[in-house]
């Protein structure tokens, strides 16, 4: 849990299929709402598929970039942003990263089956988040299980932004909602200290407001 980054940068060695095995069949063991494990993964192997699959990200990304460049955190729903998504949204976005996905080792996309999760919060005024519980302890166990193997990845979610085209595009239903695309393979360089916040800075005793709560 230390040492698993998210990996962006890959050598051309393959990831073969019996070691992608090894970590799906590991990474099936995580929790879900009444054990329904309602996850699929589709292992996108044709390289048009993927190079579509990068285009669709390049708009939610643009829009991405140009909020980060005012200093706004990116598509969040609760502070208005001051970029307009349609102008962002048409300008030309090279990346390196995007490029990328046509070669690397491995791509693949995480999806859940909505009708059979428990969304506790589908009737509250916000976004929904619970959903995500029942995936993506699926989907970090996918990078746990890699890099237990020696391998890495990261968990990229703009694609969900145009989710209605990758739908078709991997002939999902409407009710598969598009959680992650995870590229996998053997990282140019590992990665041993991360920068995280400590245990004080985020948990509190009884309320926000009450005392920090530390190992002492």
């Amino acid at each position: 849990m230390r040492t698993t980054f998210a990996c962006r940068e890959f050598t051309d060695e393959p990831l073969p299929d019996e070691v992608l095995y090894r970590i799906l069949d590991n990474a099936r063991f995580a929790p879900s709402g009444g054990n329904r494990q309602g996850h699929g993964v589709i292992v996108v192997r044709d390289r048009d598929v993927r190079r579509q699959l990068a285009e669709l990200c390049r708009a939610p990304m643009a829009v991405y970039m140009a909020q980060v460049q005012l200093g706004e955190a990116p598509w969040n729903t609760v502070i208005p942003s001051r970029v307009n998504p349609e102008e962002a949204s048409r300008r030309t976005l090279g990346s390196a990263f995007l490029d990328s996905l046509v070669g690397v080792p491995v791509l693949l996309v995480v999806y859940v089956d909505l009708s059979v999760v428990a969304s506790f919060d589908r009737d509250l005024d916000r976004v929904g988040v619970v959903s995500g519980a029942s995936v993506y302890p699926f989907v970090q166990n996918i990078l746990l299980a890699a890099r237990n193997e020696g391998y890495g990845g990261v968990i990229t979610t703009s694609i969900a932004n145009r989710e209605p085209e990758a739908q078709t595009l991997l002939g999902l239903p409407r009710h598969a909602a598009v959680c992650a695309m995870i590229p996998l393979g053997r990282p140019q360089k590992q990665l041993t200290k991360l920068r995280r916040r400590p245990v004080e800075e985020f948990t509190t005793i009884d309320r926000l407001d009450g005392p920090r709560f530390g190992g002492g």
